[in-house]
């Protein structure tokens, strides 16, 4: 026999909720819908791995806790099985991770997304996935801030070999 939810399991939902929206740096709304419970035990396991997490929500309580929150935009696609891939820190990880993960669970379905405060339609989050993550933006930046001390360098140590052989011949 399952327990009747509480007001105050409800209330402990609710503010749960409103600090994920708070905290959460992109949201991507899912239709969980035919897919069982290994593909969401995987789905989970994935997600972690890219920094970011699932969470099956109640659709009268997620609407609550959105209120007054960048992702007020979303309320109307809280309809149906709903299910909420958050992240703090990594919207292209979380995009690539869900994408990668949809190849082969179909049934899983993108209702919609904030990222950054920012709309997207569930089509632009394959073209999110397809921008380099975080790891390879720092790579990127490294590279670009590192290549013109190495110039500087080269050139730097270039000046004695060029000024030596014309030293000689003014002797």
């Amino acid at each position: 026999p399952t327990m009747a939810v509480t007001r105050a399991d409800k209330e402990a939902e609710l503010q749960a909720l409103a600090t994920m929206f708070q905290g959460a740096d992109a949201a991507i709304l899912l239709d969980y819908k035919g897919i069982n419970v290994p593909q969401v035990t995987e789905l989970r396991r994935e997600l972690r791995k890219a920094s970011s997490s699932y969470r099956v929500v109640k659709n009268t309580l997620a609407k609550r806790a959105l209120k007054g929150t960048s992702y007020e935009v979303l309320t109307a696609h809280f309809e149906g099985t709903t299910a909420i891939a958050y992240t703090d820190s990594d919207p292209v990880g979380l995009a690539k991770t869900l994408t990668t993960f949809m190849k082969t669970a179909p049934a899983l379905q993108i209702k919609a997304a904030v990222v950054q405060g920012q709309a997207i339609k569930a089509a632009d989050v394959t073209d999110l996935a397809n921008m380099p993550g975080k790891p390879e933006l720092y790579a990127k930046l490294l590279f670009l801030l590192n290549a013109p001390a190495t110039n500087l360098v080269r050139v730097l140590s270039a000046v004695p070999r060029i000024r030596a052989p014309l030293n000689s011949a003014v002797r």
